[in-house]
């Protein structure tokens, strides 16, 4: 079964029909022509933006020059309530400063120590589910959000803060827009920002109670008694060319974004991937077996084990990345593929078409995780395959995300079969990540 996929709209619209579908949901909104386009260009009163499909511009933006194609505010000011100042929407120096303090954290060796924290959130899962049709969204958001307060602060998901912190992020997510105003007009700094009050007040009240998780931690760090996990790790972390730790304040704005990055997009590529699962028997059944022969003995060291659910997690990104395009700006005038580009024209960088591209992959809108052992996936892998960004801007938890998806997909399928509810196809739109417009519908049964 060919996995679901928006509508495209037809070649050419309006810009103001453009913008409409565009703040509705930002993959039906784009012309099927995007799929098959190595550029396009598209222009507003106020901005001209690039959409970049050739692999060998990616590899100039991301590789050779990303400190010239920094991260465009225009997308970030949407999100800047919640974030603040944090390394998802900083550049130059600041942001250079925030990845030599994170980056530690998430080094290889660091994640043997968070596997026992994955595979307890794993369990408990496990353990919540119960039989019979239900929308796995809101099972796996849960999940995911559970896996990140006990890997960052040693606390699971039923911890009262951690549970109002969760709760207060679902109403964020229903009242934040993909796009804020400034996203089209140009607003000078000091005017105003149009969020609306619903957004501003949920932030407020998300980021205060990570204040509070994070002056007790502190507190704990000071007397000596912190348990050894990333909230410790960062925090006691100094910049090794200045010797300054974050601030309480800076530590927020980071806490904010490893909770809507390794929450939100994991949960989104979890569901997906359960889906895609529902509707392969097949590919099911062998991610059961691997499930559970490794779930008899569930040991990091263990983990290459889970080969093929690994492959099928990646499968998952591929077709349903959780970010479905990400914003680079030009800060001197540029030549792209033979166009000229002035400053300040945006560059969209999308793995939703990058990843399906009819000139790039084999069979590009179909479900096969063996592709990766062809020659095909291997190039594609390399050139065309960017769910956590590529270069010096990489995801620093893009090696957490790939320890923590097979693992969830092995504790929950060790458990339990998924087959898809009849007549409940879901539909792919962009959010804050790319969810379903109804949500996933899956029938669980016990094994």
């Amino acid at each position: 079964m060919t996995p679901p996929k928006p509508e495209a709209r037809p070649d050419k619209v309006s810009l103001w029909r453009y913008l409409r579908l565009f703040r509705q949901d930002i993959l039906s909104a784009q012309p099927a022509r995007l799929y098959r386009a190595w550029m396009a260009e598209f222009r507003t009163p106020f901005f001209r933006s690039f959409l970049v499909n050739d692999p060998k511009l990616l590899n100039e933006v991301l590789k050779t020059r990303p400190m010239d194609f920094p991260k465009s505010d225009r997308v970030g000011e949407g999100l800047r309530p919640l974030l603040g100042n944090s390394v998802f929407l900083t550049n130059g120096e600041a942001w250079k400063r925030q990845r030599r303090i994170i980056d530690p954290a998430f080094e290889g060796g660091r994640l043997r120590g968070t596997f026992p924290a994955m595979l307890a959130a794993g369990q408990a899962a496990a353990e919540r589910l119960r039989p019979g049709v239900q929308d796995i969204e809101p099972e796996t958001s849960h999940t995911a959000a559970d896996v990140i307060f006990r890997t960052l602060f040693s606390i699971p998901i039923e911890h009262q803060v951690a549970a109002e912190v969760f709760e207060k992020f679902r109403t964020y997510q229903r009242t934040q827009p993909i796009l804020n105003l400034a996203a089209f007009v140009p607003v000078p700094a000091w005017v105003p920002r149009f969020h609306r009050r619903a957004t501003r007040v949920t932030a407020r009240d998300i980021r205060a109670l990570i204040t509070d998780l994070t002056a007790a931690r502190q507190a704990e760090i000071t007397a000596g008694t912190a348990p050894d996990d990333l909230a410790t790790k960062i925090m006691t972390t100094a910049d090794p060319e200045t010797g300054e730790r974050f601030s309480t304040g800076e530590m927020v704005d980071q806490v904010a974004i490893f909770f809507l990055a390794g929450h939100e997009t994991s949960a989104s590529a979890l569901a997906w991937a359960l889906y895609l699962l529902a509707t392969n028997p097949e590919a099911q059944a062998r991610v059961a077996e691997e499930a559970q022969n490794f779930m008899a003995d569930p040991q990091f060291s263990r983990l290459s084990a889970l080969r093929y659910t690994r492959d099928v997690f990646r499968e998952a990104l591929r077709l349903f990345p959780p970010v479905p395009m990400m914003v680079r700006e030009t800060l001197k005038e540029e030549t792209l593929r033979d166009r000229a580009a002035p400053k300040g024209a945006q560059v969209v960088i999308s793995p939703w078409h990058l990843h399906r591209h009819t000139r790039l992959w084999d069979n590009p809108d179909g479900f096969d995780p063996e592709r990766f052992a062809t020659e095909n996936g291997r190039q594609c892998l390399r050139e065309a395959y960017l769910p956590f960004s590529s270069g010096a801007r990489v995801c620093p938890g893009a090696g957490f995300a790939m320890v923590e998806g097979p693992l969830l997909l092995a504790t929950l399928l060790a458990r339990w079969s998924v087959s898809a509810a009849r007549d409940r196809i879901p539909v792919p739109v962009a959010h804050l990540t790319v969810r379903s417009r109804a949500g996933i519908h899956l029938d669980l049964t016990e094994r």
